[in-house]
């Protein structure tokens, strides 16, 4: 069993992984940011643990760290203003990076999105741009760390019945649900070959466990 720390434990994607992570044999401590998420996440098998990530600060993570095997970070500030976008989907993401280091956790898996590169297109002028430009410093600082790292890319989230299935050369936008997102990501924490690699992907053909190391002589998915 191991113990793996999920950050945005309320999130829709959060609780299908706390089910998986818990239906597999291990434990997943789902950091929440209100006491009354706790039922939720105690029914999808997970251990709620209360802390707000945007105003956590370095020290208070790594306690929240201490002894896990890995952290998943699939927070996100769900728009709104641009100045909250920065200060979870970057800010509190970073110092999320830098307390697992601090705390010993070596494997860190960051949910990100499919068009999280440097070319993303985004518009500064477009509402959306603070959350590439955010996402992106996030995973770049995490690329810059001396973590285990995987960054997952997925396409536009759907609300969609878990396939089981994806592909790792999307088209476009890709759409893939919820319920495979935290498929993608509870395999991935198996599979050291996905460490050091940006993964995009879609819904698809091929099963999640043969995708996500099909390309793993990739140094790093981004490139692609």
């Amino acid at each position: 069993m191991e113990r793996i720390v999920i950050i945005g434990g309320h999130g829709k994607v959060a609780l299908h992984l706390a089910r998986l992570l818990a239906d597999r044999g291990d434990e997943a401590t789902s950091v929440i940011r209100a006491a009354e998420q706790s039922s939720d996440v105690e029914s999808a098998g997970g251990k709620p643990l209360v802390l707000d990530v945007e105003k956590a600060d370095v020290d208070a993570l790594a306690e929240a760290f201490s002894g896990a095997d890995a952290v998943i970070w699939s927070a996100g500030a769900g728009g709104g203003s641009a100045e909250r976008t920065y200060a979870v989907d970057r800010d509190a993401a970073q110092r999320a990076v830098d307390a697992a280091s601090r705390a010993g956790v070596r494997r860190f898996v960051m949910v990100s999105w499919i068009g999280s590169t440097p070319d993303h297109g985004i518009d500064p002028d477009d509402s959306f741009y603070a959350y590439a430009d955010a996402k992106l410093a996030a995973d770049d600082h995490l690329r810059a760390s001396d973590l285990d790292w995987t960054i997952l890319g997925p396409g536009t989230l759907t609300e969609g019945e878990p396939t089981g299935r994806i592909t790792t050369a999307p088209q476009g936008r890709a759409e893939v649900s919820r319920a495979d997102v935290a498929a993608v990501a509870a395999a991935v924490l198996v599979q050291p070959a996905t460490v050091g690699r940006f993964i995009r992907f879609g819904a698809g053909d091929t099963l999640i466990a043969e995708a996500v190391v099909a390309d793993a002589g990739r140094v790093d998915g981004a490139q692609a």
